[in-house]
């Protein structure tokens, strides 16, 4: 059986300055449009990973518009916070 999903340091780290970055944000559109930007990341990720594990089991390739996810997106979560090059997925 193989070990069980982990968080790299770095990735720990990245979480931690997100969740800080998060908790400093007072606006609440802001974080509306957050939490819907991390909304489709989260739902994107399940779908790549979806697709992968049909890939690895040799089921048939299915790709849609679920995977497609614009690194601008990521990269604009926080666009006044000057967050940038999370490793959200």
């Amino acid at each position: 059986m193989s070990e069980p999903l982990a968080l790299s340091l770095g990735q720990k780290f990245e979480l931690e300055r997100m969740t800080r970055a998060i908790d400093a944000t007072g606006d609440a559109q802001a974080l509306r449009g957050l939490a819907k930007q991390l909304l489709q990341a989260w739902h994107s990720q399940k779908a790549a990973t979806q697709w992968i594990m049909r890939q690895q089991l040799g089921g048939p390739p299915r790709f849609n518009g679920e995977l497609a996810l614009d690194p601008a997106a990521l990269d604009a979560l926080l666009p006044n916070q000057g967050i940038q090059g999370h490793d959200v997925l």
